[in-house]
């Protein structure tokens, strides 16, 4: 069997991917570390624990605590290391850069280090892998034309992005220099089940349901490029399965939206289930707001790499899955209360000890 650490898997796309393996995958197991800052819930995984106790553990703790992650790393002797754990909200990087630079870039470097450490004193084996999740917005802002390939220089707009930007070149120097077999994968927008609550589709679809305001930045004509998280996952699984080490392959859903568009998506997706009427459209809740600092423009990504060398494209077409993720917001009330209202921080502290929280805001992209 298997075992496979995942960093910050009790967050938005580690949860996905966690569920996504243990299904995919039978004679895998998942050793969770997350350390369970705001966005982090462990209870999302709660009935994989259950229903799964020897293919699934959970160890609370700080990618940044090399005693602990060395310590778990001769425990359970992985196959393969998967690091989502990041601190990766736009708007509470311009608030406080520092957690960032903190968890992005000397957190990685110091769960590369112990990872290295591992591997050298097993021999080097050639078959582990060391998957390094990062995103899009390292590339900056992209004009009307082009995409993101591989090859784009980098040129972060904001403290998250900067701080992503550091922790990739970290992971490709441990493998030029070590000879550390890293791949990296960025990734464009992320939508999907068990999203926290302040990014711009969860929290669209949260306002629109209570018929609050819609805040959108600036005109809303920012471009993204909107993956949808399972087909996302599906992606690592291939970059984590068959990538070459040394390796980066770019991940888009090839659905570029401006964020006003999807707004508009979202009103009538809900209008239509809500049996809202045209006098009650809630596109009436929109309201456009002081643009963010350094808000990029757009984004887009050339997926060509990762289509021709692993066969990977997205399953899901982006109305679709736009209506299984509203879909799904609908089904799941007692997840979104127990978020909102921080009652998931009680069940956490419980289980798991005392929470550290950072201060909440609301994502608006």
């Amino acid at each position: 069997m298997r075992t496979v650490i995942v960093t910050g898997g009790a967050g938005f796309i580690g949860t996905n991917f966690i569920r996504h393996l243990l299904e995919i995958r039978p004679q895998w197991r998942i050793v969770n570390l997350d350390a369970l800052t705001y966005a982090g819930n462990a209870a999302n995984l709660a009935d994989v624990a259950a229903r799964a106790p020897s293919r699934y553990r959970f160890v609370r703790g700080d990618i940044g605590d090399e005693a602990l992650v060395r310590t778990l790393l001769a425990e359970e002797t992985p196959w393969a290391v998967v690091n989502f754990a990041a601190e990766s909200h736009v708007d509470r990087s311009i608030v406080g850069p520092l957690a960032f630079v903190e968890t992005n870039v000397l957190g990685t470097a110091r769960l590369l280090l112990a990872c290295r450490r591992m591997w050298e004193e097993k021999g080097r084996p050639a078959d582990f892998r060391f998957l390094h999740v990062s995103t899009d917005e390292v590339f900056g802002s992209l004009g009307p034309a082009g995409h993101f390939t591989e090859t784009t220089a980098y040129d972060p707009s904001s403290p998250y992005s900067a701080s992503k930007a550091a922790s990739d070149h970290l992971v490709r120097a441990f493998q030029r220099t070590y000879g550390f077999p890293a791949l990296v994968t960025n990734c464009s927008n992320n939508y999907g089940p068990f999203q926290f609550p302040e990014k711009l589709i969860p929290l669209m679809i949260l306002n629109i349901i209570e018929e609050k305001e819609l805040p959108v930045y600036g005109d809303g004509r920012n471009v993204r490029d909107w993956l949808y998280v399972i087909d996302h996952c599906e992606a690592l699984a291939a970059v984590l399965e068959r990538g070459r080490p040394g390796e980066t392959y770019n991940i888009g859903g090839g659905a570029e939206r401006a964020n006003i568009d999807v707004v508009h998506q979202l009103c009538d997706l809900l209008d239509e289930r809500l049996q809202r009427g045209a006098e009650r459209s809630s596109r009436r809740l929109i309201r456009f707001v002081t643009d963010r600092p350094g808000h990029d423009r757009r984004y887009a990504i050339d997926a060509g790499k990762i289509q021709r060398e692993l066969g990977w494209r997205p399953r899901y077409a982006f109305a679709q899955a736009l209506a299984a993720t509203v879909d799904w917001y609908l089904n799941h009330g007692p997840w979104v209360d127990s978020v909102r209202s921080g009652e998931y921080r009680k069940w956490i502290d419980r289980n798991y000890g005392a929470a550290r929280d950072r201060a909440d805001t609301h994502e608006i992209d």
